[in-house]
């Protein structure tokens, strides 16, 4: 299957509901050709991730109707096998990426609770949160983050964005790094509460991510809202 495959049966399936109206995935459109890119990657060699069975998978999981809090990061793992389709969540066996370990470690911080033993986090999608990387897509391999970030993609995670805080109420936006929190003009912070921080990378965690308890914050305002928390 390719890219461009992946997006047309993501479009026809049941679980494309309100994010198939956005224009930039109209035919043609802004989606179509970040697809097209990185089928012409494939055929160059380049391996790419996730699969094309999972370049939507975080959109799939979580309708635009569903989103209750957005996790936004990067780009995918580009460790080969890391990448699952949702951002920062990994399937596989151990070790965890270290990312996630990280973000686990913050959450034990947090919310005393033990990590997880499984980094699948598929649980936070079913509930509302929207596990999306600003670049869907990246060519696998050490030093290639950030590799497709230019590819396109942003055009159509900046309109998921936009949708988000114009069609929803009460969404925690949760920005991981600087590639995230470049999008926080897209957000309507009069009715959205915006969490900001560095990546959860090893490279930056102690600057700022390590103690700064995003999951009760988060949790806490949505409650205050009215909003039932999420079970993290």
């Amino acid at each position: 299957m390719s890219c461009t495959d992946a997006l047309a049966a993501f479009l026809a399936s049941g679980t494309s509901r309100g994010w198939r109206d956005l224009p930039v995935f109209a035919t043609g459109g802004d989606a179509a050709r970040a697809c097209a890119a990185v089928d012409a990657e494939r055929a160059a060699g380049h391996v790419v991730a996730p699969v094309p069975e999972r370049v939507f998978a975080a959109l799939a999981l979580t309708p635009l109707d569903a989103v209750r809090a957005v996790i936004l990061g990067q780009d995918p793992y580009p460790t080969p096998g890391h990448a699952n389709g949702l951002a920062f969540s990994y399937v596989g066996p151990p070790p965890l990426p270290r990312s996630l370990v990280n973000i686990y470690k913050e959450r034990a911080e947090d919310l005393g609770q033990p990590a997880p033993v499984d980094g699948d986090l598929t649980r936070w999608a079913k509930q509302g949160v929207l596990l999306l990387n600003t670049a869907l897509t990246v060519r696998e391999g050490a030093s290639k983050a950030g590799s497709h970030l230019s590819l396109g993609w942003g055009a159509i995670t900046d309109a998921i964005i936009a949708a988000v805080s114009r069609e929803q109420e009460h969404v925690v936006f949760l920005l991981w790094g600087n590639p995230a929190q470049a999008k926080r003009n897209l957000i309507d912070e009069s009715r959205h509460l915006v969490i900001a921080s560095v990546h959860p990378s090893p490279l930056s965690a102690r600057r700022g991510f390590f103690g700064s308890k995003p999951f009760s914050r988060a949790n806490a305002w949505l409650e205050g809202q009215g909003e039932k928390a999420i079970a993290w």
